[in-house]
């Protein structure tokens, strides 16, 4: 009985172990189903691709300066008298010749007719000495009479008329004095206010307070420093043939051009630049002297250079570049030396090339060496008509 539980305790040890190993073969079998598979390349990164190309520009350098009228005149009276009347309202435009005051022309108007009457007592004694010298010449050639008599009345023959050259010198300043009494306006432009009113009295000459000012408004100088490297540069030799460009204070951009009226004849020792005045028509009046104006003057020969979009261009740390995507559209780092900024543009002096395809949306979110997806834009930032799109343009948030 013994003998025969041995063999069957042994079988039934073996199925054991069997049913166990397939369990152990199970579990392993489900764990490597659950295993996490290995993480596939991320795919390329789209971003927006312009190529450089080359422009004509003109290169501009920018100022800050001052409006100045072209005519500036402080009216003061020439005579003195009473203010009767004021003829123009305060900060009015006036033509030139346009009466602005009228001082109390009578007492001028008794000095002309005092000075008058003076002229005619000076012809009647000229008509009275002339006569008096022709009777003396006919008697002095009987010997009627002394040559010393001839010759008084020759001598007052000549005081007649030196005196009737006086009284019409006389008659000529009182006219001009009551001229003066209406006070005219000696250009065209635009008044200031009244500084003396009606019954006021005035005195008269250059030391006299002014009783308005007068400013010419057809054209406005503007008035700047320029450097000595832009001077030789864009200016000497060249005045008549630079662009000068305008703009206020609230204007975003440029849109008054003129020409340079003049140059110091000497450079500022103490600070390097030289006085330069451009003129501008104004023919809306909206110049006015002393405001502040933004000046651009321009090279007189444009030239050729690349521009690129201002949000291709990344900083590290003292230096500039930009993305390059070659054929393969990998991306490669560029240092770039940049030059004025021409809108929304920036020229590139030197570290690209005509042809080369840039990076201009989507810089911080890519490195160098990475694989893109290019979406083709125009450098402007605005999309390529001639070129097919994959997808909409990516926004740049950085």
């Amino acid at each position: 009985m013994s003998l025969l539980r041995k063999p069957y305790a042994l079988a039934t040890a073996i199925a054991v172990v069997l049913a166990l190993g397939g369990g152990l073969v199970t579990l392993a079998v489900q764990a490597d189903a659950h295993a996490t598979p290995t993480a596939s390349a991320p795919p390329p990164s789209p971003v927006d691709v312009a190529t450089v190309t080359a422009r004509r520009i003109t290169d501009w350098h920018s100022y800050s300066g001052r409006l100045e009228a072209v005519d500036r005149v402080e009216i003061r009276p020439q005579v003195a008298g009473t203010i009767v009347a004021v003829h123009f309202e305060d900060g009015a435009l006036v033509r030139k010749g346009e009466l602005l005051f009228t001082i109390d022309p009578r007492p001028y108007a008794a000095a002309l007719e005092h000075a008058r009457a003076g002229l005619a007592a000076a012809e009647a004694r000229v008509a009275y000495t002339a006569a008096d010298l022709a009777r003396g010449e006919r008697l002095i050639a009987d010997n009627a009479i002394a040559r010393r008599a001839l010759e008084e009345k020759q001598n007052a023959a000549r005081e007649a008329a030196a005196n009737r050259l006086a009284a019409r010198a006389t008659v000529e300043s009182a006219r001009l004095n009551l001229e003066y009494t209406r006070i005219t306006a000696p250009v065209a432009g635009r008044v200031s206010r009244a500084e003396a009113t009606v019954g006021n009295v005035v005195a008269a000459g250059p030391g006299a307070p002014a009783l308005t000012t007068l400013v010419s408004v057809a054209r406005m100088y503007a008035a700047f420093d320029v450097d000595e490297q832009s001077f030789l540069a864009l200016i000497n030799g060249r005045k008549g043939r630079v662009p000068v460009l305008l703009g206020l204070a609230n204007e975003d951009d440029y849109p008054r051009s003129g020409t340079i009226s003049s140059v110091d004849n000497r450079m500022d020792t103490s600070s390097g630049t030289i006085r330069v005045r451009a003129v501008f028509d104004n023919p809306d009046g909206t110049l006015l002297p002393g405001l502040y104006a933004r000046i651009r003057l321009g090279s007189s020969d444009p030239r050729d250079a690349l521009l690129v979009d201002e949000r291709a261009i990344g900083t590290d740390q003292d230096k500039r570049f930009v993305l390059v995507v070659d054929d393969t559209n990998r991306t490669a780092y560029r240092e770039v030396t940049l030059g004025a900024a021409h809108g929304p543009l920036r020229v590139v002096d030197s570290g690209l090339q005509a042809g080369e395809r840039i990076v201009v949306n989507g810089l911080q979110r890519t490195r160098p060496d990475q694989t893109v997806a290019p979406n083709p834009v125009l450098m402007s930032g605005a999309a390529d008509p001639a070129a097919p799109r994959a997808r909409a343009p990516i926004a740049d948030n950085s």
